[in-house]
């Protein structure tokens, strides 16, 4: 197995992993109010959250930053909750055709807490390499790929659920984020808990 295989592998096995599922809810209600004519925000909203990720890597791999990993963990589904609550508010209103908006910001930001997340665990698998750079930049790849597969298939699911089975996209909205906010709730308690400790 090369090298890129390798590190691509992890990348995308990072974010299809059913054991850490708090990126796939984050990935959900990020494009949660979206359909595929908004293709372009999308694309740049997930492109935004993978440089995030990648930035966040980059420093603690290098040990520019660290940090305290039960307040990152306790962080990484306050993102969720943040952006599924923000789904509910704004699920009556249609999704800006362009402009800058705080919503990328704020997925550049999440992106760096999630990126936080995983950085122990990709300096542990890159230690040995002679330099971070490239095995960063082959697992960004295939975060990327990764996170891809996920927004199509939510994508796909709101054309199936508003198109066929005649959701309307208000209630699809509501629907998926009440139901990551269910999922999301209990995992912020026990990280409350652990930061607490």
């Amino acid at each position: 197995m090369s090298q890129f295989q390798l590190y691509f592998e992890l990348g995308l096995k990072h974010v299809l992993d059913w054991n850490a599922y708090d990126h796939v809810m984050f990935l959900i209600v990020l494009v949660a109010g979206y359909n595929f004519n908004s293709w372009r925000k999308v694309l740049l909203l997930v492109s935004l959250f993978t440089l995030g990720h990648t930035i966040a890597l980059f420093l603690a791999a290098y040990g520019v930053i660290n940090f305290q990993s039960s307040l990152v963990e306790f962080l990484i589904p306050v993102t969720i909750l943040i952006t599924a609550l923000y789904n509910i508010f704004i699920a009556k209103k249609k999704p800006a055709k362009s402009g800058f908006n705080l919503l990328y910001i704020t997925t550049l930001f999440f992106g760096i807490i999630h990126g936080l997340g995983f950085s122990t665990y990709f300096k542990m698998i890159a230690a040995g390499a002679h330099s971070k750079i490239l095995p960063l930049l082959e697992f960004a790849l295939g975060i990327e790929l990764a996170q891809v597969i996920v927004v199509l298939s939510v994508l796909i699911l709101a054309y199936i659920f508003q198109n066929f089975l005649k959701v309307n996209r208000r209630d699809w909205i509501l629907i998926t984020s009440s139901i990551v906010i269910g999922v999301i709730l209990p995992i912020l308690q026990k990280a409350y808990v652990n930061l607490s400790l």
